[in-house]
């Protein structure tokens, strides 16, 4: 049962998206749409090469279908619907192209770091049974999909309200400055990895642009992504309240804003800056003194290292 604890926050939020008078047709659709995503995509791929690194493909392709599914399903006004829509398929494409493009170059032949490192926790763990371990973790980015990612997509696109919230603009705006942000340290990384080859030098650390102020820009800003959307679903979710039963309407608060945390949580530890510090340091002599310098996650100012 250790294997399938991952999985259960996940199912408990697909049932109770499930259980709601809103969103039980388009959670079935979605969930589907996932589950056969997901089948192709992912854990067929993973179980033939035994890498987990098809994730990267499943998971922002997963967001753009449920982009599409949400727009197409949802009954509430047709510009919010097509609004939320439309950045979450923008969020998806921006993922999704470049895992194809690393496909297509072969980069998928690789197992990527991160991805390695799931392997030194499982053992840690007591995980002997590694295939069954990677389906679990691949699965479990197909219900992130189906569940809390869904959440405050599907909770925007049902409102039917004609006016505009506060909230809502303000959670836009997030959500635009955080994207811009992300594709910003992307291309300065991929500029700075590019100059670095063609002066000769290997396992540099990037410490340029926004990588000056956090270790993982990328990460913090994919992560403040997720909290535009989820403070832009606020109104929406208040506007449920009489419409739902007083638990489910409660749950589905309680659950939204616990989508900042299941992210915050993937970024950080089981995806994100854990796992890729933990082979920057094997690689990179001068990894240790960037981390005394520069925080971790949040963005701040540059420290004096410390003798």
């Amino acid at each position: 049962m250790n294997y399938f604890r991952p999985l259960y926050p996940f199912l408990f939020v697909l049932a109770l998206i499930l259980n709601t008078t809103s969103f039980f047709d388009i959670g079935v659709l979605n969930g589907l749409g996932q589950l056969l995503l997901f089948t192709f995509v992912v854990c067929i791929p993973i179980w033939r090469t035994g890498r987990m690194s098809y994730v990267d493909i499943g998971w922002p392709w997963g967001l753009v279908l449920l982009g599409i599914i949400s727009f197409l399903v949802s009954e509430g006004n047709q510009i919010r619907s097509l609004t939320v829509s439309m950045v979450l398929v923008l969020v998806g494409l921006r993922m999704g192209l470049g895992a194809l493009k690393m496909w297509h170059l072969g980069l998928l032949e690789k197992e990527f770091p991160r991805y390695q490192y799931q392997r030194l926790r499982w053992i840690k763990d007591g995980k002997k049974n590694t295939g069954l371990a990677l389906q679990i973790d691949a699965i479990s980015q197909g219900l992130a999909n189906a569940s809390f990612l869904a959440l405050p997509i599907i909770i925007v696109a049902a409102n039917s309200a004609p006016e505009i919230f506060v909230l809502e603009i303000l959670g836009l705006l997030i959500w635009a400055s955080a994207f811009i942000m992300e594709s910003i340290a992307d291309m300065q990384k991929l500029r700075f990895l590019k100059a670095m080859k063609e002066q000769g030098k290997q396992r540099q650390v990037c410490n340029v642009g926004l990588w000056r102020y956090c270790r993982h820009p990328n990460y913090f800003a994919e992560w403040m992504v997720w909290n535009g959307l989820i403070i832009a679903a606020i109104p929406s979710w208040w506007a449920l309240k009489g419409i739902e039963s007083t638990v489910i309407w409660m749950l589905l608060g309680a659950s939204l804003l616990f989508t900042s945390r299941v992210m915050y949580s993937t970024l950080v530890y089981v995806t994100g800056a854990v796992p890729s510090e933990h082979f920057s340091l094997q690689k990179r002599p001068d990894y240790a003194e960037y981390q005394q310098r520069t925080n971790r996650f949040f963005p701040g100012p540059v420290r004096n290292p410390v003798a």
